[in-house]
């Protein structure tokens, strides 16, 4: 009688017990055993904008020299198309030396969504006008939002923007990004209109100095200095915090309203 090698065996074995297949290289495995213990790679969805047109965006995105990827890109047509870059499972590099909630380097647990959006465009005088999202790219946006997070069970929390992990280096995908709208879809936390109300009454009568807010910042999620002065970094991360929840002044400066809107986030009611 013919012996049959071990692997061949094995996966006779497996088809017998009813929970054969193979590892994705082809070596028999046993399924029939699932731990209770597990969770998803994928811990942070991060939000960008391309600044780019579409064909541009899908040159950088994917071509070597680069050295830049998402998971997906959306585009601005008008029926967006959502282009599948790199496979979930997979790192894709859209992060870059990122920081968020202690976490660092966060490409590889996170997935990367790009916008094609050119962010801004510089009117005579220099200055940046902000250009809005076109409505239904936003609606795709927020649907593949909703998806992943949802096969995934990502936090409130780890939903951000390039400019939230970055702040120094990065502000996409800008004040016009309706963070809002995810909000009201239960996918992010939002600070109660009363209760900012009520603590901006508090800090206007005498606002935190710098100390106060790097800690809070600190606490929020941000990499933000903790020396206790109001220097160019700090302002980039107050920058980044007002861009998300109170676009209309993104300045960096502090004020009672950033104040209270960061008060009502980081404390419990």
């Amino acid at each position: 009688m013919t012996k049959l090698p071990c692997c061949i065996a094995l996966a006779c074995a497996l088809v017998l017990s009813g929970c054969a297949t193979t590892t994705p290289g082809g070596v028999p495995i046993d399924t029939r055993y699932d731990s209770a213990n597990q969770d998803s790679r994928v811990l942070f969805l991060v939000i960008h904008y391309s600044v780019a047109d579409l064909p541009l965006s899908i040159k950088v995105l994917t071509e070597r020299p680069h050295e830049v990827s998402a998971h997906y890109l959306v585009s601005d047509d008008e029926r967006p198309v959502i282009y599948r870059l790199v496979p979930e499972e997979r790192r894709a590099w859209h992060s870059g030396a990122s920081h968020w909630r202690g976490h660092s380097m966060l490409n590889a647990g996170s997935i990367g969504i790009e916008i094609v959006h050119p962010g801004f465009r510089l009117r005579p005088d220099g200055t940046r006008e902000y250009l809005p999202y076109p409505p239904a790219q936003i609606e795709a946006v927020v649907a593949l939002v909703k998806d992943i997070v949802r096969r995934h069970a990502i936090r409130p929390e780890r939903i951000v923007g390039h400019s939230d992990v970055l702040p120094q280096h990065k502000e996409d995908p800008g004040p016009m990004f309706p963070w809002k709208r995810l909000a009201d879809e239960g996918l992010i936390a939002w600070p109660d209109a009363q209760r900012v109300a009520a603590q901006r009454a508090i800090y206007e009568q005498q606002l935190p100095g710098p100390p106060w807010f790097q800690d809070m910042l600190g606490k929020h999620g941000f990499a933000v200095p903790r020396h206790g002065t109001l220097d160019e970094e700090t302002r980039r991360v107050i920058s980044a915090f007002q861009m998300r929840f109170r676009p209309a002044n993104f300045d960096g400066m502090p004020d009672a309203e950033t104040a209270a809107i960061l008060h009502v986030l980081v404390t419990p009611p």
